[in-house]
């Protein structure tokens, strides 16, 4: 942008700190899906230090880059001119010129332009080089308490009701934690359709993750259609989080135990039971008073 400095460097704690010279490659750099502080020194590094900074909304990233004191000019590289923008940025790698892909928020090319891009270069021999950090895929699925040693992530399901239909049909079966983005004003519409399809299965809802108003909610989803449909749209970034086929709530007593500790963690005595409940099947009341008795041990030990 005209009137920028283009200092090749930022700022951390009041120090300034050089940016390396980088490579001629693309850079394709994860940013931080809410907290700033999540962003990475070799992040900076690339978005400080690259010569040509392509970035989907140039006020978006401008407020990370004030953040951490980085003066440089931006280009636009979104879904609408990517097909223009892609043979320039090809052509600056090869004449030399080391160029950063930046996402809004997370990591670039998860349901973000850049996969052109990132082909074209391939196609050219070019060097493509992943900055990694921040995602909001993997940030659900570890906080969701579903299993993760195998998932699948799915993206944004159609918004048309017979082809949401179709695509969860052909997800019904596949033996993965199921992830999904969704708008907030389709989530509760979705969440009954998922029901319907997949059937009484525990999920997650992940709301606005690091964040002020973060949300994990958990429940069968069926009842977290129930919650959303009464409650209205929620507001912020959605991920949605579907246990595999036969996954089953925690069912022994060490299990409950541990899921008791780590909703109390997060939510009063009484609601901690009351997740629990609706999780494993148990009374709350019953799981109220184990959760006393945990917590009553943890105190004295």
């Amino acid at each position: 942008m005209a009137g920028e400095t283009d200092r090749k460097s930022f700022v951390i704690g009041g120090a300034e700190i050089a940016a390396p010279r980088l490579e001629p490659a693309l850079y394709l750099v994860a940013t931080p899906i809410g907290n700033l502080g999540d962003i990475t020194l070799r992040a900076l590094e690339t978005l400080a230090g690259a010569d040509i900074l392509a970035c989907e909304d140039t006020r978006v990233t401008r407020v990370l880059l004030e953040r951490y004191g980085i003066r440089r000019p931006m280009t636009a590289y979104h879904e609408h001119n990517e097909a223009q923008a892609t043979p320039r940025m090809i052509a600056a790698i090869e004449a030399g010129r080391s160029v950063a892909r930046a996402s809004d928020a997370g990591t670039p090319l998860v349901s973000d332009p850049g996969f052109r891009l990132v082909r074209a270069a391939q196609e050219k021999g070019l060097r493509v080089v992943p900055v990694p950090g921040a995602s909001a895929v993997l940030a659900a699925l570890t906080a969701s308490g579903l299993a993760t040693d195998s998932f699948l992530f799915g993206g944004f399901l159609p918004s048309k009701a017979g082809q949401r239909a179709k695509r969860l049909e052909t997800l019904a079966t596949v033996p993965a934690t199921l992830l999904f983005f969704e708008s907030p004003r389709r989530l509760a519409q979705s969440l009954r359709a998922m029901a319907e399809t997949l059937g009484e299965r525990q999920a997650v809802v992940a709301r606005e993750l690091t964040k002020a108003f973060e949300e994990v909610r958990r429940g069968t989803l069926a009842e977290l259609a129930d919650h959303y449909e009464e409650t209205g749209s929620p507001r912020g970034e959605v991920v949605v989080c579907v246990a595999s086929p036969g996954e089953a709530g925690p069912t022994d007593a060490g299990e409950t135990d541990r899921l008791l500790l780590a909703l109390s963690a997060e939510m009063s005595a009484s609601k901690a039971a009351g997740e629990a409940a609706r999780m494993t099947g148990g009374r709350k009341s019953d799981l109220y008073q184990r959760l006393l008795v945990l917590k009553d041990f943890s105190d004295d030990g």
